[in-house]
């Protein structure tokens, strides 16, 4: 009774996570997220062992093993758990991790999964670790116990689950304790995307906001994506309505495309405004570094966190900074990219200086 009382009490108030019907996943995500698997673009290993379980889960009618997603932002972490739960033709439940703060939270979630159902978690790492514990059980033998009282009246009561699929999604895999990461069954870690796939990615989705567009002009998008497709669909739509309010009566070729997003200070390495200020302050103040991030942080006034999981992986991407025990120091190449900059502001009348 007591743990009915819970669930009932946690129905009315438990906000945060939603509940999507099969036949409603697809509303969720954004129109120029792929459906299914054989539409997505990109981490061809992911998707190649992702069929192969699904497949192997339906030859068998039992629910998947537990999907653990890890990555920068932007890679598709989200859109994979959306894939997977319309592939299986399962109800998706969306929830994220600062938003499990209780167990009662977890015992009314996971008490209205049903059989097969698919549990999305983003931001896994950001779950309490009084929270988490209750995760284990519900993963390896899909029951939870719960205490209830204190003292001498303490006693646990167990409440078994339906077999379900929790597919957790992370920026900071490193931040997630083993126990927990060792439950999940597939995890996988998305890469950056490679310039033809994002070309790719941007045709597709050109197509779907009926965009008319040249092969060079996806091609420079897909320059500037950084790698990522979230990016990439971002600056298509900056493109799509710099030409229509400015050049409609054109095509859409590679130079209206170009100056679109030099408009929105996106250069043609893909750097933006945070990116060449972390760089010129790392170069100018700290000589080139090394220099901690704290420090970088406060100079720049940005959260050390936004620099970490947001500008410091692609500048390490394409060599640009390295860190070392000491702090982040810049490399020769990014050093090149500076001096380019600089001759090209110069040779366009500034005084050399970004700022």
């Amino acid at each position: 009774m007591a743990i009915e009382k819970i669930i009932d009490n946690n129905e009315d108030n438990h906000d945060e996570s939603k509940k999507i019907e099969k036949n409603d996943v697809e509303d969720v995500s954004s129109d120029l997220r792929p459906k299914i698997l054989n539409e997505y673009v990109g981490q061809i290993n992911i998707v190649t062992s992702l069929k192969t379980a699904i497949q192997a889960s339906e030859a068998r009618n039992e629910a998947m093993d537990h999907v653990l997603f890890h990555g920068p932002p932007g890679l598709g972490k989200t859109t994979l758990a959306h894939v997977i739960a319309k592939e299986k033709n399962s109800n998706l439940v969306v929830t994220s991790g600062p938003s499990l703060e209780k167990p009662a939270d977890i015992v009314g979630l996971l008490s209205n999964l049903g059989e097969g159902d698919v549990l999305f978690i983003d931001e896994i790492h950001r779950i309490s670790k009084g929270v988490e514990e209750y995760f284990y059980s519900a993963m390896e033998d899909f029951k939870v116990d719960f205490i209830t009282g204190s003292g001498t009246f303490a006693k646990t009561l167990t409440f078994p689950l339906k077999r379900f699929t929790l597919v957790g999604a992370t920026t900071r895999v490193g931040m997630l304790s083993s126990p927990l990461r060792d439950r999940f069954g597939l995890t996988y870690h998305l890469d950056f995307y490679s310039e033809d796939e994002l070309t790719e990615i941007v045709n597709r989705s050109s197509g779907i906001l009926g965009v008319s567009i040249e092969q060079e002009s996806s091609k420079e998008i897909a320059i500037r994506s950084r790698g990522t497709p979230r990016i990439a669909n971002r600056l298509l739509r900056r493109v799509r309505d710099y030409h229509q309010v400015n050049h409609k009566e054109k095509k859409l070729d590679r130079i209206i495309a170009s100056n679109a997003m030099e408009l929105e200070g996106v250069d043609i390495k893909g750097l933006d405004r945070l990116d060449r200020q972390y760089l010129i302050t790392l170069s100018n103040n700290y000589k080139g570094g090394p220099a901690g991030i704290e420090a970088l942080a406060a100079t720049l006034n940005e959260e050390s966190q936004t620099l970490v999981d947001v500008v410091e992986p692609y500048l390490l991407k394409i060599g640009f900074i390295i860190r070392t025990p000491s702090g982040r120091k810049m490399t020769l190449d990014g050093l090149r990219y500076l001096g380019e900059e600089s001759r090209k502001l110069s040779e366009e009348g500034s005084q050399g200086s970004m700022f």
